[in-house]
């Protein structure tokens, strides 16, 4: 039998043409490639701040819930506490409840939809932590450091729990136990505030080992760990930008309104039908991008004089200012009651700040007081570092 033994030729083209397929796969790939853009860059891209929803949550609960806002060129950011009790209409229920029903109902995507309706805000990212794995990156960073004011030696229900008192630094066990803890003595906003500060110390703890975090074979324990709304990418170049967050001046606001009962429910309906917190985010933002290096750089201090005959003026004032993360030292009547205008006292000589603290009040009116160069002269003359005069311009939102 004769065999057939194909031509040279033939061998050849077949080889030749092999060649052209490869090439060509070749070259689709690094097209595709080329054009494949990381989430993270595209937003940055027609937005300066990156905006994501830090969710920490344990059984399918949202335990904490964060609104995180950084600004890349100078490393300023801001954390909005999204309380789990705010009501509303949620169009995703279809029904008035707690805004955490929404997370355990249906699911983050929902979730982050309904607080940007609330904060009228685009935010692209969501990164959720279970209460398990937040224990375990806790471990991995090192621990986080966090204030403890009273130590903790209680048992609830068989469950023993144990804290030191102090600045310290806590294992993935103890920071469990951080969290979950719950004194029936103390208010709410107890629990509230070690939820925040844990955040806080999270992000605090990943700028620390930031050198670490983003090696390549360190990386995958980090990433495996949060689940997000991005792809494994864009969950690194997300994490290496905020890992540059300046913490230290991170001092988280929350959500304030007026508390009503909603069938069996305590709901917390945010003032000024939600408008309020639409303002607090907004003017956030803004100083984000501020030139001024100092607007973060503390909590800044105020005091509310009502200079109307109106009752509770400056109280309700007061709830204002602290949704916009100012302290409030004192609220009082002012020397008289009929002034027309509200006016701003600046007892620090910062006029950058005084400008912002009228801003979220539309106050123009601004008096500079004598400013003592003997910083303990004027701790121990006051601690204000603002006092606003309301007069009958103020609405008890905006000046008219």
């Amino acid at each position: 039998m004769t065999k057939y033994m194909p031509k040279l030729g033939t061998q050849t083209h077949v080889i030749f043409l092999l060649l052209i397929v490869a090439v060509l796969a070749v070259s689709v790939s690094l097209l595709i490639t080329s054009l494949k853009t990381n989430p993270v860059d595209k937003v940055l891209e027609s937005d300066q701040i990156i905006k994501a929803v830090i969710v920490l949550e344990d059984d399918g609960n949202a335990l904490a819930t964060m609104i995180m806002a950084y600004y890349p060129v100078s490393h300023k950011g801001a954390l909005i506490d999204i309380l789990g009790n705010t009501g509303a209409i949620y169009a995703s229920l279809g029904r008035v409840d707690r805004i955490d029903a929404v997370y355990k109902e249906k699911g983050i995507d929902a979730y982050r939809g309904e607080i940007e309706k609330l904060v009228g805000m685009s935010i692209p990212f969501s990164l959720e932590i279970s209460l398990k794995h937040f224990s375990e990156l806790t471990d991995l960073l090192g621990g986080l450091r966090v204030f403890v004011p009273y130590p903790v030696d209680d048992k609830i229900d068989d469950v023993s729990y144990l804290l030191p008192s102090g600045s310290v630094t806590l294992d993935g066990d103890k920071i469990r136990t951080y969290v979950l803890y719950e004194n029936k003595e103390a208010a709410a906003a107890d629990r509230q505030d070690r939820l925040q500060n844990a955040v806080v110390a999270f992000l605090s703890a990943i700028n620390a080992r930031k050198t670490d975090i983003f090696k390549k074979n360190v990386f995958p324990l980090y990433a495996s760990r949060i689940k997000a709304n991005i792809d494994y990418d864009g969950l690194y170049t997300l994490l290496e930008k905020i890992s540059l967050i300046d913490a230290e001046r991170l001092f988280p606001q929350a959500i304030t309104g007026s508390q009503r009962m909603v069938d069996g429910k305590m709901l917390l309906f945010p003032y000024y039908d939600g408008q309020l917190i639409k303002d607090v985010l907004k003017q956030t933002v803004s100083a984000l991008v501020s030139e001024t290096e100092v607007v973060h750089s503390r909590i800044y201090v105020l005091e509310i004089q009502n200079g109307t005959a109106v009752q509770g003026l400056a109280k309700n004032t007061a709830a204002l200012l602290q949704s916009a993360g100012y302290d409030i030292l004192t609220i009082s009547n002012a020397d008289r009651n009929d002034y027309d205008k509200t006016f701003i006292i600046d007892h620090i000589g910062n006029e950058e700040i005084a400008k912002n603290v009228g801003d979220f009040i539309r106050c123009t009116d601004i008096k500079t007081a004598e400013v003592k160069k003997d910083d303990s002269a004027l701790e121990a003359d006051t601690l204000v570092d603002f006092t606003i005069v309301l007069g009958k311009d103020f609405d008890g939102r905006y000046v008219r």
